[in-house]
């Protein structure tokens, strides 16, 4: 490990020309994201929830899917994690979270792989962390339904940026083909495309509302369990509450 071997001034070195940084993290006394648009993100963000995670998880594997520069992994390695996996897609993010866990003295694996190539991991998680990913997604539901079918075991971390209302309307179970005005209702779920781009990021796709996030969770399997942070869901896995609707409309029988 790196940890003890590197003086400051070379971690220093090492964070600049691994940089830019998104995630400001604290690198044995050098800050890798000092002047972050977000204050000191995400930690800022990870002291408003860190609590629905137990404190101590020795015996459980996490899986970091879209781990950036390994913030929440190396958090629950520090809480004991038995096995911590990281996922990402871009090598500049995998190099920073490989160095920050090395300069850390902790023992995590790192791979490039996307959320949807998780079923080719073929392992089940105690708990899955995405935060920060969905909106970046072209396929988010997808990406839903693929971490529950083949990696949750049992809780999932769920993070993703809102915008819209967040008011939060009750739904009927059906409506009729000529009801209309649900859908002009600012609680009603909502998920905005974005065709440009949206903070100079051309990765923005989609944005949901809080009502269409809280629905697409219990739309892929997860039951909300904690609602932490205005952007934070803890989730347990369940069953998914209806099978895969068809690609062609609904045929009534007779």
């Amino acid at each position: 490990m790196t940890r003890g071997v590197l003086s400051r001034d070379e971690i220093r070195r090492r964070v600049d020309a691994l940089g830019p940084w998104f995630h400001n993290l604290d690198l044995d006394g050098v800050p890798t994201a000092p002047t972050h648009f977000l204050g000191d993100y995400p930690n800022v963000k990870w002291r408003r929830f860190s609590g629905v995670i137990p404190d101590r998880l020795e015996g459980k594997t996490v899986l970091d899917i879209g781990c950036n520069a390994g913030f929440y992994a190396m958090e629950m390695k520090r809480r004991g994690a038995e096995r911590v996996l990281g996922l990402d897609t871009d090598e500049e993010y995998l190099a920073q979270a490989r160095f920050a866990a090395e300069v850390s003295g902790l023992r995590i694996e790192f791979r490039k792989m996307s959320a949807y190539d998780v079923g080719q991991l073929r392992e089940k998680f105690d708990l899955v962390i995405f935060m920060g990913v969905l909106y970046h997604l072209r396929h988010p539901l997808l990406a839903l339904d693929l971490i529950h079918e083949h990696v949750a075991g049992d809780l999932l971390l769920f993070q993703s940026m809102l915008r819209g209302d967040a008011q939060v309307d009750p739904l009927d179970e059906n409506y009729d083909f000529w009801t209309t005005e649900h859908f002009d209702s600012p609680g009603y779920p909502k998920l905005h495309f974005i065709e440009h781009k949206y903070a100079d990021d051309p990765t923005n796709w989609w944005v949901p509302n809080r009502a269409c996030v809280e629905a697409m969770l219990r739309s892929s399997g997860f039951a909300i369990t904690a609602h932490p942070e205005d952007e934070v869901y803890l989730c347990k896995r369940s069953e998914r509450p209806q099978a895969d609707g068809p690609v062609y409309p609904f045929r009534r029988p007779g």
